[in-house]
């Protein structure tokens, strides 16, 4: 027994709690997947739902392992991969905005040559502005309120990329955005600052609402959420599951709305959750994303680090709000957004860049690299509790 333990802490270091609620929500995907692509299946696949319950766990087992790979990895290395990878996106984003997989009338993939593998740019520009952004402000914290040597670069990089990303997918840009005020605010980036990234980007976006491909969408989308004399179709059949499934829910594999509800096993897997596991499962998994934030800014008290904390906390902040916003579109808090939900909903790269960003928030938990850096290296930054001051 010891052995096995001395194993395991050999080789899953970091937050253990962050680790047991990953793993929770990885298997519970996989369970509510499989109920909820029922009538995929049958539409597809000829009635094989083994099919799509082999793929789900294929992709949830390599996420988890691009997690484990990717806490590994000293996090002061991201600070480099950061800065190439945003880089690489925008040109990325640029050629699936002309020339990507047109999806819902949408150019949001784009297909890998040789493997034929579609995958989202743009999973790649928010997990790279994020920790490009924790970098840079980690670096310039000693003139954090020099507007041309600290400010300006990062109003460029989060304006260029969110524009990019608000062309084909307004609700991502959208939530990047306030990701990085977020991001911005712990690294004591002056309000005023913050204020002229707002400007900026309500003008980015409204450009996108007029040049973008989903404006019209987006726009009927809010007009319908405020409409209180009709409720669209989506969000009237997530309603009824919500109200079926009563305090215990009707049980696993046992939903009916799945069968009507568009995309039950992404946008609004949470109403299936609701509609099978009731109140309970709705409260619990509400339970483990909060349970997750919490960890991952406790990450943050406890860092060395500037560029570790605002890694940590960006990341955090990304994955739980996106999970918010799938779960209050579920409930009716909310206008439709086709966010998945983040563990648990079906998808390819999505779920891959969810497990390097848990991978990369474990990193910084790990705290046995912890070093002292030589002066004028990239992490030889002011301690995060200074930066938080």
């Amino acid at each position: 027994m010891s052995q096995f333990k001395t194993w395991i802490d050999e080789h899953f270091r970091g937050d253990p709690i962050i680790w047991g609620i990953v793993i929770l929500l990885s298997l519970f995907s996989i369970l509510v997947v499989y109920s909820a692509t029922g009538s995929l299946a049958y539409k597809y696949a000829g009635g094989n739902t083994e099919l799509y319950l082999f793929r789900h766990s294929t992709l949830v087992f390599v996420s988890l392992l691009v997690m484990w790979l990717a806490h590994k990895v000293p996090y002061k290395n991201y600070a480099l991969y950061a800065r190439l990878a945003m880089y690489l996106s925008m040109p990325l984003l640029l050629i699936t905005y002309l020339f990507g997989s047109n999806i819902n009338e949408a150019n949001r993939w784009l297909t890998i040559p040789v493997i034929n593998q579609a995958f989202q740019p743009s999973d790649l520009a928010k997990l790279a502005l994020i920790a490009a952004l924790a970098a840079m402000l980690a670096k310039r914290q000693n003139n954090i309120k020099d507007f041309k040597s600290t400010f300006l670069p990062i109003i460029i990089a989060i304006g260029l990329i969110c524009l990019l990303i608000a062309l084909a997918n307004m609700s991502t840009a959208i939530l990047l955005l306030a990701t990085c005020l977020l991001i911005m605010f712990i690294g004591r980036v002056p309000v005023k600052y913050l204020l002229i990234v707002i400007m900026v980007g309500i003008l980015g976006l409204t450009s996108a609402v007029f040049l973008g491909q989903r404006g019209d969408t987006f726009v009927a989308r809010i007009e319908a959420f405020m409409d209180e004399s009709e409720v669209p179709f989506q969000a009237e059949q997530s309603y009824i599951a919500i109200a079926t499934g009563g305090v215990t829910g009707k049980g696993p594999g046992n939903s009916e709305q799945r069968n009507s509800l568009p995309h039950p096993y992404s946008d609004f897997i949470y109403a299936i959750i609701i509609e099978e596991y009731g109140l309970v499962g709705g409260v619990s998994v509400l339970f483990l994303y909060l349970a997750l934030l919490y960890r991952g800014m406790r990450i943050v008290s406890n860092s060395n680090k500037a560029f570790g904390g605002l890694l940590s906390a960006g990341l955090s902040f990304a994955l739980v709000i996106q999970a918010l916003v799938n779960m209050a579109v579920a409930v009716g808090l909310g206008p439709i957004t086709g966010l998945p939900l983040p563990l648990l909903s079906m998808g390819g790269t999505s779920l891959v860049f969810t497990g390097i960003s848990l991978g990369i928030i474990l990193s910084v938990s790990r705290g046995d690299h912890q070093d002292e850096i030589q002066t004028g290296s990239a992490m030889n930054r002011p301690k995060l509790k200074t930066a938080l001051s």
